[in-house]
C-alpha cells in the first residue's frame, strides 16, 4: 500500500474517484484537513452541499478495524461519533468514509485562552463520554473484536509490551533507538509487574482520546465529538487515561478531572505515566509516524516517577 508514497495529487485524484463510485454522486472538492500517525484525513464536498470526510490509510486493512471501533464507541458514550459510511481498499490505497463532524481539534490553538468555566465545563463532558465506555464491561480483555484473554497482564504485558521491548531492543543493538531510553522502559516493566494490580474487570476504551482527537467549537469550547480511535481494546480503564495528558491535554486538566469524577488506582499516576512512555515510543514498531517530542515528553515524565521507587 502506497497511500503515503504516491504524490498528493494522485491521491487526491484517487480519493475523489473512489468516493463518486461508492457514494454514487459527484465530488465538488476535496481538501486536506489533517493528518496523524496512521492516517491522512480530507474533507470532500459533494455538488449538493454535503460533506463528508475520506481518511486515507498508512497500513492496510486499518480501515476496517477502525470503522469497527467506530461502531462500537459511538454505540456507547451520548457525544458524538462519526458514522461510516464505506471502507475500500485496492492495490494504491485502503480508504474510510464517515460523517463528518463539526468544530475543530482542541489541538488548535484557537482553544487555549478560553476562560476557565469554558474548561471546566469541556473537561467534565469529555470526561463524562469517556466514563460512559469505562461502564460497559466485559470478562475478557483484548482488542476489541476478539477479546479472548482472562487478565490484563496476559494481554497487555505478555502480547504488548514483551514483543515491543524486543522491537526497541533490536533496534537499540542497530543504533536506531536509545539504549538509555531502552533501559529505563525495561527498568520500568519490571516495576510495572511487581506492583499493578489486576483491574477488576475490563472495560470499553477509545485508546487514543487525545485533544487532537476531541472536537469542539472554538467560539464556546463546546464539545462537539470524538474521533479516531486507534487500538481500541477491553482494557484497564486506566489505559485509556495517558493520552488525555497529550500535547496541552493537562491544561485543560482532562486528567485531574477523570480522577475527581472517577475511582482510581492508587498506582494510576505511575501506570498511565508507563502507559503513555511504552506507546510513545513503541510508535515506530507498528508502522506509525514517530513524533520526537511527545517521546521526549513522556520519557521525562517517566524518568521523574522512577524516583519514587
Amino acid at each position: 500500500m502506497g497511500n503515503y508514497n504516491m504524490s498528493n495529487d494522485f491521491l487526491t485524484a484517487k480519493l475523489k474517484n473512489i468516493a463518486q463510485n461508492q457514494l454514487n454522486c459527484d465530488i465538488k472538492s476535496l481538501k486536506y484537513i489533517g493528518g496523524g500517525s496512521f492516517g491522512k484525513v480530507y474533507k470532500a464536498t459533494k455538488n449538493n452541499g454535503d460533506v463528508v470526510v475520506l481518511k486515507a490509510y498508512r497500513n492496510p486493512k486499518m480501515q476496517n478495524n477502525e470503522a469497527t471501533q467506530l461502531e462500537l464507541l459511538g454505540k456507547n458514550t451520548r457525544v458524538n461519533m462519526p458514522n461510516v459510511y464505506f471502507t475500500y481498499e485496492d492495490n494504491d490505497v485502503s480508504v474510510m468514509c464517515m460523517s463528518f463532524i463539526e468544530g475543530k481539534n482542541t489541538l488548535s490553538p484557537l482553544f487555549l485562552f478560553k476562560n476557565s468555566d469554558d474548561y471546566a465545563q469541556f473537561a467534565n463532558d469529555v470526561i463524562v463520554g469517556m466514563s460512559d465506555w469505562h461502564s460497559v464491561q466485559n470478562d475478557k480483555y483484548g482488542y476489541i473484536d476478539n477479546p479472548k484473554y482472562n487478565n490484563w497482564k496476559d494481554f497487555y504485558y505478555f502480547q504488548k509490551v514483551e514483543p515491543e521491548l524486543f522491537g526497541l531492543k533490536k533496534l537499540a543493538d542497530n543504533g536506531k533507538f536509545n539504549i538509555k531510553t531502552y533501559k529505563m522502559l525495561e527498568y520500568s516493566s519490571n516495576i510495572y509487574l511487581k506492583i499493578v494490580k489486576e483491574p477488576k474487570s475490563s472495560v470499553l476504551t477509545h485508546c487514543d482520546l487525545n485533544i487532537m482527537n476531541i472536537m469542539a467549537n472554538p467560539k464556546d469550547m463546546k464539545l462537539t465529538g470524538f474521533i479516531d480511535p486507534c487500538g481500541s481494546m477491553w482494557a484497564d480503564k486506566e489505559y485509556d487515561l495517558f493520552q488525555l495528558q497529550n500535547m496541552w491535554g493537562n491544561r485543560y486538566k482532562l486528567y485531574e478531572t477523570y480522577k475527581t469524577m472517577n475511582k482510581v488506582s492508587k498506582e494510576c499516576d505511575f501506570k498511565t505515566t508507563f502507559y503513555g512512555a511504552m506507546n510513545e515510543n513503541a510508535v515506530r514498531l507498528s508502522g506509525g509516524l514517530s513524533f520526537l517530542l511527545w517521546e521526549e515528553l513522556w520519557n521525562n515524565r517517566l524518568s521523574k516517577v522512577l524516583k519514587q521507587y
